[in-house]
Formats: structure tokens, sequence, C-alpha cells
């Protein structure tokens, strides 16, 4: 907070990796995530009940003066009404509701006259022109200054919002009429959703994704309990237990039933048509939903709750953080993590329930790695690649408002709160709300007495508020009898699982050709793709192209057959081209006053050194070589031998490049892209390809950054001179860089002490943190060559050309090699939990794995005392790393 105050005040928002603040307009477009973003010093205000919760008094007093003096809301910006919501107004009234709390105990805030309520009020009337739709459900944008629709306004043309964006105003809106007395503000966020539960498919109780906000019709129909709906489903719980109104709860346990009974598939949550609920939308989950079993522990489903939890945790295991996105088979899907809270709030939530202590574990883990692997010198910055540790300049509001929060209260004893936090309620971005707002200035109806709802054969519903002696009835080992069947999901060894296509076709009729055998040189092969008619074109670079005309086949069978075997093609011909693809490689800067924390995305070459072969990497000083280019000879070699080369991109080949630092003694190379303002932010990864000659003769690393990163490095020279970087196929842990060598690694705040959470983690072996990770996944990457400059020839890098999909009349598809037998799709379709295919092991060889992790986890713990020894030490290292910059 206060890294953010001093470099990034009264920016919305702090870029930790460039210390300074991210003002909208200033910095490149990021697209909706810039709509949180309104000129209103968004993280002070988000952090305010964090800091009391954190029993900084004196410091929420001079913040709460800050928002009072310097916070403008009358800006001419679009903003989001969901995140302006749940960020900016709920900051603001939870900043209220502490401030009144700390002014009846009569020592701080004794000057405070409702200053954050007025200011909390006028946002209110700001964003209710977005609610002048004939549905009630408000447009997803508004102009602070100018509403919607206004000439001036720049927004209100949209015709679709999330469910989510309009089912996440309740709790903020009624609690501000609550604290006011004026009730328009409940009455339209009762309006919008009174609307999203008349529009739910009747015959599933599901709703979807997006809605249009003027007719009603659902545009996304795929339904789950993650992004674009998680908190419409948690408002309307929390909004009973906020208001009394019983309407809420009815309606949250209908959707609830429809929820366990098709979209929760334990350990799994996976999204399903909302009129085909048995069908699933998608073999991909996104982080959001971790937020599902701190929900489940409200409602009082625990087991479900463990059991998702225990899946989650052991994905995080796995790769640090939680990928925005994971399959089925628990690959990642999007390798980001923006360092989103809702995991830790669920650990929280199943640690207040169950009272284990293996849940502190979980948080202890979950601060070692924000120490590990996200601190930079100015805080802490977000994860761009989850699988080679490389950061993005960005840490959001919600970091403070809710990560600190629940980490926080995990290890906190009662007594080291200034309040009792069982009087209040947390909101989606976990302000605090009062729960005595629901006997105060209740200006609308309790009971919507128009509405039916299902009678549910649940027992469940029938009783809330459970408590530990119901849940665990001596039986304390419950909740680990739950997990333990879970800690190797992620891992385990089992067969491969049947490919997609397998599936779809089940028990019935297979085509008498399948694509994994298919040889373009067998001419029985040859006949049977005729009968099918399919046809085979040769190309005039080798490769052979498979196009189906089905009026050409021998009969409608065939055709048939030929339209499974090409969507078998389709799906092989994608995989193969996936193999193909490199993942992204890491740039560590490990010199001071850096030591490891800020790590670059890079692009890898397909030559050269094989980073993934050689897990030690290359670590060197950096060095600048002329020409700059690096397209001759170079001319300072005494400057580059036995460094890293730096050198822009362009004017010849990188191949060339290559071969002339490694003539000149670098023990490596990194491409500075030429291209101003470029990023790995807004860019798709590159990948330097060869120059279509033997490249044998390359054997050092060559790595690619954009501009953007490329730059850092830059600055850092001329800044510190000296600046040495590690390449590696991901960021490498301090403790490996420095080699037992003491570095700097902080506690989130000083109120978390070791000795607090030493004292609450027990000794708990039901599960082991497992030391090695599974191989890395490759993410969807374009090989480039790079052309002379004068229109030079271009060598063909020998990848397939784009798949068409296949249609009932036509498909096609082009192989790259037609001769030797494709392997079998290896993409697991059963959405149980699956393991990567080949990974079939004897039992023993997995209990040894275990064993062997077992140790290894053993032999990492440090002992207590040498932690608190080395405190006085990492304070003052910080202390002198706070006062460099970037």
């Amino acid at each position: 907070f206060c890294s953010q105050q001093e470099h990034a005040y009264p920016a919305d928002e702090l870029m930790p990796l460039t210390c300074r603040g991210r003002v909208r307009g200033q910095e490149p477009s990021r697209g909706d995530v810039d709509d949180a973003l309104g000129k209103f010093s968004l993280t002070l205000i988000d952090t305010l009940d964090t800091l009391v919760v954190l029993n900084k008094t004196k410091e929420f007093e001079e913040a709460v003066k800050k928002v009072i003096k310097d916070v403008n809301l009358d800006n001419d910006i679009v903003v989001s009404v969901f995140e302006t919501n749940i960020r900016v107004l709920g900051g603001l009234l939870g900043g209220h509701s502490v401030a009144i709390m700390l002014k009846e105990k009569g020592e701080y805030m004794q000057w405070y006259n409702g200053e954050l309520l007025h200011m909390a009020k006028e946002l209110g009337y700001k964003l209710l022109p977005a609610f002048n739709t004939t549905s009630g459900l408000p447009y997803p944008r508004v102009n602070l200054k100018f509403g919607v629709r206004h000439p001036e306004a720049r927004t209100g043309t949209e015709t679709d919002t999330c469910t989510a964006c309009a089912g996440t105003l309740i709790l903020e809106f009624a609690a501000l009429s609550r604290f006011t007395g004026t009730s328009i503000f409940e009455e339209y966020a009762r309006k919008a959703l009174d609307f999203i539960w008349e529009k739910r498919q009747r015959s599933s109780n599901l709703v979807g994704v997006t809605i249009n906000i003027h007719t009603g019709d659902w545009v996304r129909k795929d339904s789950g309990v993650g992004a674009g709906i998680d908190s419409y489903y948690e408002y309307l719980l929390k909004a009973y237990v906020l208001l009394g109104d019983d309407s809420f709860l009815e309606r949250f346990n209908t959707h609830y039933d429809a929820i366990m009974r098709y979209i929760s598939q334990p350990p799994l949550l996976l999204d399903v048509h909302i009129h085909k609920p048995m069908l699933n939308a998608r073999t991909w989950m996104d982080s959001l939903l971790a937020f599902f079993p701190g929900l489940q522990v409200l409602k009082g489903d625990i087991r479900p709750a463990i059991e998702t939890h225990e899946m989650l945790y052991q994905v995080i295991k796995k790769h640090n953080f939680l990928p925005e996105a994971f399959t089925t088979d628990f690959r990642v899907h999007w390798a980001q993590h923006p360092l989103r809270p809702e995991f830790a709030e669920s650990t929280y939530f199943l640690y207040k329930a169950t009272g284990d202590p293996y849940y502190l574990e979980v948080g202890k883990t979950l601060i070692e790695n924000l120490n590990k692997y996200a601190r930079v010198p100015c805080g802490f910055a977000a994860m761009k690649d989850v699988r080679t540790g490389s950061h993005e300049d960005r840490m959001d509001s919600f970091f403070l408002a809710e990560m600190f929060k629940y980490l926080y209260l995990l290890f906190a004893d009662k007594e080291d709160m200034i309040f009792d936090i069982e009087d209040y309620i947390f909101t989606t971005e976990a302000h605090l709300l009062p729960l005595w707002l629901s006997t105060t200035n209740q200006t609308i109806s309790k009971k919507n007495t128009s509405t039916e709802y299902t009678e549910l054969d649940d027992s469940n519903f029938d009783w809330t508020c459970p408590n530990t002696q119901i849940l665990f009835p001596n039986d304390p080992m419950f909740a680990q009898s739950i997990r333990e069947p879970l800690k190797n999901v992620v891992d385990k060894s089992c067969p491969r699982g049947i490919s997609r296509a397998e599936e779809s076709l089940g028990s019935g009729p297979k085509p008498p050709l399948r694509a994994r055998d298919f040889m373009a040189s067998n001419p029985e092969h040859l006949e049977i793709l005729k009968k099918m008619g399919v046809s085979l074109i040769h190309l005039k670079d080798g490769r052979v192209q498979l196009v189906q005309h089905a009026v050409q086949a021998a009969s409608s069978l065939d055709a048939e057959d030929g339209l499974r075997f090409m969507q078998e093609m389709i799906e092989l011909s994608s995989q193969q081209q996936k193999e193909q693809q490199l993942p992204p490689r890491a740039v560590q800067i490990v010199s001071h006053p850096f030591f490891g924390r800020v790590v670059l995305t890079a692009g890898p070459a397909q030559f050269g050194m094989d980073l993934s072969k050689h897990k030690a990497g290359t670590r060197g000083f950096v060095a600048t070589i002329k020409p700059y280019n690096g397209c001759s000879e170079i001319t300072n070699p005494e400057a580059v031998k036995e460094k890293i080369a730096l050198m822009q991109r362009g004017q010849c080949m990188f191949a060339e490049k290559a071969r002339n630092i490694q003539k000149a003694g670098a023990i490596g190379g990194i491409v500075i892209d030429d291209n101003e303002g470029s990023s790995s932010d807004t860019a798709p990864l590159f990948q330097m390809a060869g120059d279509g000659k033997n490249t044998d003769d390359i054997t050092i690393p060559m790595l690619f950054l954009f501009n953007k990163e490329g730059n850092i490095i830059l600055d850092a020279i001329r800044e510190y001179e000296a600046v040495e970087v590690l390449l590696s196929d991901k960021a490498k842990d301090r403790a490996t860089i420095f080699k037992g060598k003491m570095i700097p690694n902080y506690i989130i705040d000083s109120n978390l002490e070791i000795e607090n959470m030493d004292q609450k983690s027990s000794e708990n072996d039901s599960l082991k943190p497992t030391s090695e990770e599974a191989p890395s996944e490759s993410q969807d990457a374009g090989a480039v060559s790079e052309e002379p400059e004068g229109g030079g020839e271009s060598s063909a890098v020998g990848d397939p050309d784009p798949l068409s999909p296949a249609s009932a009349a036509s498909a096609s598809v082009s192989m790259a090699d037609p001769d030797p037998p494709a392997p079998g799709p290896v993409e697991a379709g059963a959405p149980g939990p699956a393991c990567p295919p080949g990974d079939s092991q004897p039992q023993e060889q997995s209990t040894q794995t275990q064993a062997n992790s077992k140790a290894h986890w053993d032999s990492k713990v440090q002992p207590m005392e040498s932690i608190l020894a080395d405190w006085n030490e990492d304070i003052e290292a910080f202390e002198m790393m706070e006062k460099d910059e970037l």
C-alpha cells in the first residue's frame, strides 16, 4: 500500500515493474480491463477497509482524508458499471462502515461526518442513468459526467451485458439505500435481479453468460459458475443474509440445485448449455470459479467445497499460481494470473468452517509463492505466464482489497482484530457491510409473492448456517478423508483417455479407416478414401491435401464415414501443429536491485541451445554489440566475450545474428524488437525461425524480446551499467539462483507474524506439495523467418496451412508429412479428472515418486528460529531496494 501511494498516487493503479501509476489514456489500451479505471484513485478507495482489518487505523484515517480531499467523481470518462459498483461504490461504503465503527469506539475518526457516504451517494446517482432500459438491466458502461446516450457520453450503444454485470449490484445499492434512506438504488438493483430470474431457462433453472439488455434474449447460452455469472449466484445468497428477504434464498436454492445437478462433476465445475444441460459447453475451467467453494461453505454444503478446493490447490502446486484457465486434464489453457484472490477467499472460509490447520498450510503456500514469484521492487506483479514465471506490469486494485484481507484474516486470532468481523458480510470485492442494515430503512417489500418457486426435494435446503459440530460429529478427520482421494488428481498416472473424436463415435459404427492409421503411400487406403468421397491432392511443397465431397461417396453411409474420417484428421493435424510449437522462455534479471524478481516473457528460437533441456539455463552479464543489428562481424568482441549479447531485430536473418555473436565469443543472445511500443502484453508469442539451412553450428541460446520488455533491460543498463540476466525455459526460484545466499523475501505485512503462522500450522502430512512439475504446455506461437532488406528469398518453415472446419458437403485438411503413420490424437475427452496420455506407470513407481516428494518437502522446511533471525536482514535489504528504481 505504501509503495502504491509513493509511486502511483493519485493514479488508479500501480505499475509495479516500472514503478509508476497507470493513468488511463497515457498507457496503451488493454481493452475492457481499462474500464475499471476512472481517474478516481481506484486502489486507494478499494483498499480503505483493508487498512482497518490490518489494524492500520492511523493510515486509514489519513487515507480517508485523501479521498475526501482529492478524489473527483465527475470525470468525463466511460467506466464499467459493474467494476465501479463493486470497487468504488463498495469501497466507499466499506470505508464508511468501518469509519462509523471506529468513531463509536471513541479513539479514531472523531471528526468524521459521513463524507464517504456522501461521495457514495453521488456516485450512485451517476450510475443510475445506466438503468434506463426497458428491461431494467443496466448498460455495461456509463460516462461519469454525461451518463448514457448523451451526445458526449461515448457510450449507450451496447446491447449485451453479462449476467454477473447486471446481477452483482444488490448488496452495494441496497446498502446505499439503507444507509441514506433513499430507496431508489435498492429498487433499481432488485428490478435487474427480478428480470434475470424471470429469464432463466425454466427447464434447467440455469442462466446464460450474456443477455440482451433490451429484449432479455440470451446471447451466450452456456452456463457455469465462473466468469460472467459467478457473483450473480453469490449476491443472491448474500442478499438473503444481509437483507433478510426469503425470496433471494429461494432463488439461490433453485439455481444451486441446478448447478449441483448439471455443472458440478466433482471435483470439476464444467460449463453446460442452458437448453441441453447434460451437454458440456467446453472442456476447460476459468480461475474465477475458485470463489465457489467459499460460497458453498456459506451455503453449508461442505463436501463438494472441500473437493473442488483441493483440486484447485493441486493445480496451484503444479504451476505456483492458478492459471486463468485450465483444461479438464489440468493443462494450461490461458497462462496468465493477475493475482486473483478467489482461491484465498475459499481457503479462508473453509478454515472458518472446519478449523482444519491444513488450510493454514495452504495459506502459507500462497504467501510463499507471492513472495517468491510475484514480489518485485515496487510491489507485486501479475504473472504473464505461470509456466515461465514472467511478469506483467500490472497490480490490480483487488490484490490489496481482497488478497491481503483474506490472507490476514486466515491467520489472525480474534484478539488481533479491533472489531468483530462476524458482524459484517463480505461483498464480492471483500468490502465490509454491517449486518444491522437488514433492520434499517426497510422501504422494500420483503417477499415477492408473484413468483413461484420450485419445490426442491433436497434435505440440504432444510437448514442454513451449519456449524462444525453438525458437519463433523466426533470426526475431526472428516475434511482430510474427503481430500485424500484427490491428493494426486492432477499428476497421478493413468491410461490415456479416448479422444473427443473417439468418444463422439461411442459404440456406433466406426469408419473403415482411422485418421491415425492413414498412410498416403498405401493403395488400399487411397481406395477407401475414394469410396468415402475423399480425394487426395499433392501440393508443390511436398504436402498432401485431403478434400471430401459427400456427393462423390459410394453411398450415404460411406459419406458419413468420410465425414468422421475428416473430423478425426482435422483434430489430428491440429494436435501435430501444437506439438511443433515451442513454449515461451524467460529472461530473468538477477543482479542488484532486481535479484531475480523481474521476469520478462521471451520468444524462443528454433535453433541454438534448447533451454528446456538445459534446466540451469544460461547466466551472464549483458552487453550491447556493434553494429547493433548484428548483421556483420562484431566490432567490439572484447565487450561481448563471455557475455549475453543484446542486438536489434532487422536487416538480416536471426540465424546470421546468432552466428556473428557466437563467433565473437558471446554465450547467448537477446534480440530486441525494433517495432516501437511492441509488448508481450498485446502481441502473440514470437518464434525465431532458422534461415532454411542447417543450423546445427549454432550452439548458444537465442531469445526474442518485444520492444517494451527489451527497454526494461536497456534502462537497467543505463542506470546500473552491470546487469546480469538468466536465460531459461522458466523463471527460477531465487534460492536456486543464488544457491542458498540470503535474498530478501518478504511476508506480505508485518502483522502476518511468522510465529503466529507456526503456532497455528500443525504438522499435517495428509498432503505434501510435490516438487516436480509436469512438462509445460506450449502456447500458440507463429514461427517467423526474418528476411534481409531488399527482398531476399525466404525459406519455408514447413508449417501446415490453416485448417478449415469440415462440413457435410466438403472438407479439406493438409498434412505436412503424408507417409509415416500419424500418431493418435492425445487430448482426453472424458470430463472427469484425466492424466496426460503416455504417463501410465507401474504403481510401484508412483509410490516411489510420492515418497521422494515427501522427502523433498521435509527437506525444505526451515526452522522458525532461522526465519526470525533473518527477518531484520530482510527488512534492511528491502529498505535499500525500495530506494532504487528501474
